[in-house]
């Protein structure tokens, strides 16, 4: 029973993200050409500007920017549901029929961050690699060829890896931090409120905290 419980927190968590992380994604890699081409004009190395921007997306802004839309959307809405149902004593009815809630509420969600997260990085970094080319082509006039060029000569696969690694802690993060949120004993309507907004403030302070960890140690 527990793995229809998994399908459905996949779909919500990785197929529902997908139309907000293409819009915010194209745009993340647009600003972040633009911002590199400029810095980098100052001392005429603008031809690094595919590098830089496909460095900062895999590393960097892919994971991290995939976490917190993830977060705010799904994480919010995982903590909103779980205090309802703690409010209303379904968790309760749970024990009673010999369900175990961990098993079949907070492990679906665990294994739907750790995977799904990871495949919607994956997209992300595509639309913004994508939307960065376009506008340093386009409205910065970066050759095409030295573009790309630069981009597979300083992006290694090792970079695309470990970016993924980070979504895949960062998924066990905002899915635990949500459940966290959800299951603590609350009263009331308000308590709704509060277990989506706990879940939230927690798991970003918690992915930020493990970004730096991640960082100095995978790069």
């Amino acid at each position: 029973m527990w793995w229809m419980q998994l399908i459905k927190q996949m779909e919500f968590l990785g197929v529902r993200s997908v139309p907000v992380l293409l819009l915010t994604g194209g745009f993340t890699g647009m600003v972040l050409a633009l911002q590199s081409f400029q810095a980098l004009e100052r001392f005429g190395g603008q031809i690094l500007v595919g590098a830089i921007a496909s460095l900062g997306q895999a590393r960097e802004l892919g994971p991290i920017l995939t976490a917190f839309l993830v977060a705010g959307r799904v994480g919010s809405a995982m903590a909103a549901e779980l205090a309802s149902m703690q409010i209303s004593e379904q968790i309760d009815a749970l024990r009673a029929m010999a369900v175990s809630p961990f098993k079949f509420l907070v492990v679906p969600r665990l294994i739907a961050g750790v995977t799904m997260l990871p495949i919607v990085t994956v997209i992300a970094n595509f639309i913004g690699t994508l939307g960065s080319y376009l506008v340093a082509v386009i409205f910065l006039h970066v050759n095409a060829g030295i573009y790309w060029n630069q981009v597979f000569l300083f992006v290694g696969p090792q970079d695309l890896l470990n970016g993924l690694l980070k979504s895949v802690f960062f998924g066990l993060i905002l899915t635990g931090a949500a459940c966290w949120a959800g299951l603590e004993e609350r009263v009331g309507a308000e308590g709704i409120g509060r277990a989506a907004t706990a879940a939230v403030v927690r798991g970003y302070v918690l992915i930020l905290i493990a970004d730096y960890f991640l960082t100095d140690l995978l790069f």
